[in-house]
């Protein structure tokens, strides 16, 4: 793989570690505590701080802001303008950088278009949070989350294909798109062998 491509327009401040392949587009700014993986984009005018930790192959789209104190793991997907936060309750006049709830994004997540997540929370792999969702808890594996707060309504496969299983209860079903098969037992949803 290649260097990194930084964008004339980018500011990559000195200390910061991307990956190999990893790109970063137009008016982007990474500080200098970031650790981004291999083979990652990260869209134009994209903010990531410094406690911030980003695995490989992951895409940040245009206008997203990744904060301190949040870690994407592999293959992690942003949309266009989604938000994170970092602290719980903020005031202007009340400094409470020593407050930051650490937030997680598991490996293979899509996080949609304008959703937010709320600091402090955990989104599963392969989780998949719907464009405007507002999370403010945490996102099991595997499952599909909508709305304000974001409820959950079904489950989708690695692919991000919907998943013919039941909320709740126990259950078998294929991706349409690739044919693997999951299991919903106990409320978790699982990849078969």
């Amino acid at each position: 793989m290649t260097a990194a491509i930084i964008h004339p327009s980018a500011i990559v401040d000195d200390g910061a570690t991307l990956g190999a392949g990893t790109r970063v587009w137009h008016f982007a700014h990474v500080c200098a505590g970031a650790r981004i993986g291999d083979g990652c984009s990260l869209g134009q005018g994209t903010y990531v701080g410094n406690d911030v930790v980003i695995g490989h192959n992951v895409k940040i789209q245009n206008n997203v802001s990744v904060y301190d104190a949040v870690t994407l793991e592999d293959d992690v997907f942003c949309g266009p303008s989604m938000v994170f936060t970092n602290v719980f309750n903020p005031r202007a006049a009340v400094v409470r950088k020593n407050e930051y709830r650490r937030t997680l994004v598991r490996q293979g997540a899509t996080l949609g278009a304008n959703c937010t997540i709320v600091c402090g929370t955990t989104v599963g792999p392969y989780a998949f949070v719907g464009a405007g969702a507002v999370v403010s808890r945490d996102v099991p594996a595997f499952a599909l989350v909508v709305g304000v707060p974001a409820k959950q309504i079904g489950w989708m496969s690695r692919h991000g294909e919907r998943l013919a299983l039941p909320l709740a209860g126990d259950g078998e079903a294929a991706c349409p798109a690739t044919g693997e098969r999951y299991r919903l037992r106990d409320g978790q949803c699982e990849v078969l062998a």
